[in-house]
Formats: structure tokens, C-alpha cells, sequence
């Protein structure tokens, strides 16, 4: 994301996090919390550049979670930015960055059709984790 974002202000503020990935047809999420770090700048332009056109022409625009006063305004700067990343396709956007969970916590849902959701969990400690589980 970029730094100047809502998110990227909020990571600068507090650097914790948590991610949630959810799969809804089987019922099941995972989700980690924990501090967050910021990656070396360089390790932030290859996660970039190792992603589509579209993803570097957005964010080339820069302006993630910003007001925006138009749709015209939108298209314009995204036809910009699409010029801008199909010519070069190593540019870079200074603002882009690079976070890592460094996860404390992992949670495993299991839902349960009659609400017996199963809820384990793991906490790190020291060098290694507990297990445990949790009510639904």
C-alpha cells in the first residue's frame, strides 16, 4: 500500500495489524495478528514490479484513499498512469511500501452449521507457540 494512505497513516501510527483470510463456501477462516515492519525500499519496488500493469498504474496515481472530485479526474490520471507503467515498466512509486506481519497470534475458524464454530488457536511464546482453543 502506500504510505500515504489511510492504512499506510495507520500502520505509521501504530504498527500492528491484524489479516484476515476468509473462504466462505467451506466455512473457514485464518487470521494473524501482530507488530508490523516496514521493508527495505527496495524489497517494497520488486513486490510492486512483480505485480500487473494495472497495480503499477494505480499506484503511480499515488493518491490511495484520497477525495476524489470525479469520475473524469479518475480517468484522466488512470490513462496517465497506464501510459506511464506500459512505457516503463520498472517505474516507481516513491510512496509505495512494503509492510510485514510478523504474526503473534493465528486463529483457525471452523464454522459449524449449528453454531459449534471451532476455534483454535496459537500464541507465540519465546521461540515457540501454544495451542489452545476458544469459544465460539
Amino acid at each position: 500500500t502506500h504510505a500515504t494512505s489511510r492504512k499506510g497513516r495507520q500502520l505509521d501510527a501504530r504498527r500492528y495489524a491484524a489479516l484476515t483470510f476468509y473462504w466462505p463456501v467451506l466455512g473457514r477462516q485464518v487470521r494473524l495478528r501482530g507488530p508490523v515492519s516496514i521493508a527495505p525500499a527496495r524489497a517494497a519496488q520488486a513486490d510492486l514490479h512483480a505485480r500487473s500493469t494495472g497495480a503499477l498504474a494505480a499506484a503511480l496515481t499515488g493518491r490511495q484513499s484520497e477525495p476524489l472530485a470525479s469520475l473524469e479526474e479518475l480517468a484522466s490520471v488512470s490513462d496517465a498512469a497506464w501510459h506511464e507503467a506500459q512505457a516503463d515498466p520498472t517505474a516507481e512509486s516513491p510512496t509505495w511500501t512494503l509492510y510485514h506481519l510478523h504474526p503473534e497470534e493465528v486463529e483457525f475458524f471452523q464454522g459449524d452449521e449449528r453454531r459449534r464454530h471451532v476455534r483454535v488457536t496459537y500464541r507465540r511464546e519465546g521461540e515457540g507457540w501454544s495451542r489452545g482453543l476458544l469459544w465460539p
